[in-house]
Parts: C-alpha cells; sequence; structure tokens
C-alpha cells in the first residue's frame, strides 16, 4: 500500500515532474546506480521542478488557485511555449 506522501508524487495534478522522474529512476537501474551515466536525466529533472516552481510562485503571487496548475492546464501551458 503506498504511502499517502508516495500517492501525492504520482499524482499528475500535483507532481508536474512525473515523466521526468521515472526516467531518472529508469536510467539509474538501467545504469547500476551509476550516477554519472545519468546527468541528463538528473539535468531535465532539475528544471522541470525549476520551470514549474516558477510558475507555482507567480501564480502565489497573483491569487491564482490552485497555485500548482492542475495536468490539462499546465499542458496547454507548455503547448504554448511551443
Amino acid at each position: 500500500r503506498m504511502s499517502r506522501h508516495a500517492k501525492k508524487l504520482r499524482d499528475h495534478d500535483i507532481n508536474p515532474c512525473i515523466a521526468e522522474t521515472d526516467a531518472t529512476t529508469k536510467c539509474m537501474n538501467d545504469n547500476n546506480y551509476n550516477k554519472d551515466l545519468c546527468t541528463d536525466y538528473f539535468l531535465k529533472y532539475k528544471n522541470c521542478r525549476k520551470f514549474w516552481h516558477e510558475i507555482m510562485m507567480q501564480r502565489k503571487r497573483s491569487g491564482v488557485k490552485p497555485e500548482m496548475p492542475p495536468a490539462e492546464e499546465r499542458k496547454k501551458i507548455l503547448d504554448s511555449m511551443g
């Protein structure tokens, strides 16, 4: 049984970087946990977190709720950026 915290991390509306998390984990598993071989994945994850954190902070400052846009809205944001 998954903990409440683990469930939150798997919720696409809460965690915008599930794909990056999964790709990093897969890379680590495939490469016997050699972090050096997964640098690109870690960087993509870090950039994803940073990007959505900025969006969240903007929304918070503007009083927009929810602060983290739901998955469907995030897709539109990304699509609008090309």
